[in-house]
């Protein structure tokens, strides 16, 4: 009982606040689906406790151990994200859920987390082991085969939260500057490579990205509509549940990729605003605790889960309001998705435990 008190209680009213906003979002646009509607609620509600009661397990549980089970874990998702594949259901494309009953679950969502650990540490064990190159040249191996079977589901926007984290802890595990820019410069050309890779709907996406007004009806109409969503709900929004664009079915997955938008439009300028500051806050907060880690794993595992929490915000806002490709990446705490969500939750109890176990106070 004497850790719970001892908990980062300015992470877990921030992490409620944006749980309270994306619920009450959720709750308007159930509201107006075909009669009232609150299948989607009620799920995010209870994947919601899950995850809170996930959140307090993890955090009570010395995050130091995590290094015994990170190979099992990183081998285990590979596992899924592999049987997922075959086995797994499919949604608007996407090989990427499990169905369980009237629930479906994303094995991907996990899989971050599980690639955050594991890379955590590969990178804290191996520093003073391996040289730099051969540390490179492994993890490239190791961040290939999660990447590689994420993009087969396809799903492209987690491949990239997943590679951008790998990125961002590689450079902070003791890289030179010369090695990082010799990366950046193979990372470069693998990308525009990647191209070849892509399906004919993500080429469409990249392409009308610049000028969605290029195929209004087609791959633009998504960023259109929430383009449009976001800047019709002026200061103070239209009110909840009455948002026309997401009330009126013109906004497109407003539950998940879009629900950004439809806070926008509903809550207004100040709404979005409290999300992004929240966010923002989110972000420092866990940044700050990495700092104080009381080792390197423990650094390396908060920046880790601090950067997959931005890369999820920069593209999901960025595809909102048009400056990013739709890339279909949750919006942390707000969008609907329970494995999204149980496992957002699940990335709080990681920082958590790291703030319990630190060597100095904030």
């Amino acid at each position: 009982m004497q850790k719970f008190f001892k908990l980062d209680w300015v992470i877990l009213i921030t992490v409620t606040s944006l749980l309270a906003i994306g619920l009450l979002a959720l709750y308007g646009v159930s509201r107006g689906d075909t009669g009232m509607d609150l299948g989607n609620f009620r799920k995010q509600l209870i994947s919601a406790t899950i995850g809170i009661i996930l959140m307090f397990s993890i955090a009570f549980f010395d995050y130091r151990s995590l290094t015994f089970f990170s190979t099992k874990l990183y081998f285990f998702n590979l596992l899924i994200l592999a049987l997922v594949l075959f086995f797994g259901t499919t949604i608007r494309g996407t090989t990427g859920w499990i169905g369980i009953g009237s629930f479906h679950i994303q094995p991907v969502e996990a899989a971050k987390l599980a690639v955050v650990i594991f890379l955590a540490s590969f990178f804290s064990k191996k520093k003073s082991q391996l040289s730099i190159i051969v540390r490179i040249t492994a993890s490239v191996i190791l961040i290939f085969f999660p990447v590689f079977l994420i993009i087969k589901q396809p799903d492209f926007g987690s491949a990239m939260v997943v590679v951008v984290s790998w990125a961002v802890m590689l450079s902070i595990s003791g890289i030179s500057r010369k090695n990082l820019l010799m990366l950046f410069l193979i990372g470069s050309l693998l990308s525009c490579s990647s191209w070849f890779l892509l399906r004919p709907y993500q080429k469409e996406r990249l392409v009308n990205f610049i000028n969605p007004y290029n195929d209004p009806r087609g791959s633009g109409y998504n960023v259109i509509q929430s383009m449009v969503a976001v800047g019709s709900g002026g200061i103070f929004g239209k009110g909840l549940g009455r948002g026309s664009q997401s009330q009126l079915n013109f906004l497109p997955e407003k539950h998940t990729d879009f629900i950004f938008a439809v806070i926008a439009e509903e809550m207004g300028f100040l709404g979005a605003t409290t999300v992004l500051f929240l966010l923002g806050f989110l972000l420092y907060r866990i940044k700050e605790i990495a700092r104080l880690a009381g080792d390197n794993f423990g650094y390396l595992l908060a920046v880790g889960v601090m950067v997959m929490f931005f890369s999820q915000v920069l593209v999901n806002v960025g595809m909102n309001i048009g400056v990013m490709p739709v890339a279909g990446v949750p919006l942390p705490f707000l969008s609907y998705g329970g494995s999204s969500l149980v496992a957002t939750f699940a990335s709080i109890g990681v920082v958590q435990s790291i703030y319990l176990h630190k060597v100095k106070t904030l």
